[in-house]
């Protein structure tokens, strides 16, 4: 009886793994995929304190930053682990993450363009703002586009 069980139960783990393979194959992607009310503040707080003075393209380009950073093997994969890579945003090392976002405020909505899909930076995983940027080492990145102050580099 136990061998009939357990014979069912591998069918079964079988064709759950063959029908939910595609997504298996890409836990990034998933990772991606499940966005929280949590995730949305905190991207929201991330945009905020990183291109709050911006148009609202802007603002959604550095969400989809942080959601193209999150799909990318050399950046961690949530959004928690992009934002609070040391060094990676200004927002947190100043302490602006910290500031609370009004639920109607743009960079909420922004942010959930960005948790939605809109990419206005075409795949870019950086971005600065060429008046402010002290490292050299962003030079070096190919720029993409410009919206408004800041550039995007892949």
């Amino acid at each position: 009886m136990r061998t009939i069980f357990y014979s069912f139960l591998i069918i079964i783990i079988s064709i759950c793994l063959i029908y939910f393979s595609k997504d298996l194959s890409n836990n990034k992607i998933l990772a991606a995929n499940t966005n929280s009310a949590s995730d949305l503040q905190l991207m929201a707080r991330a945009i905020n304190g990183e291109a709050r003075g911006e148009s609202y393209e802007g603002q959604v380009a550095v969400g989809a930053v942080i959601m193209n950073r999150v799909k990318h093997s050399d950046f961690p994969n949530t959004i928690a682990g992009v934002i609070y890579q040391p060094g990676a945003f200004t927002a947190v090392s100043d302490g602006q993450i910290n500031v609370p976002i009004d639920e109607s405020s743009t960079v909420v909505k922004a942010a959930r363009d960005a948790l939605n899909g809109w990419d206005p930076t075409g795949g870019c995983v950086f971005y600065f703002n060429p008046n402010t940027a002290t490292n050299s080492w962003i030079w070096s990145k190919t720029i993409v586009k410009t919206i408004g102050k800041h550039n995007f580099c892949k």
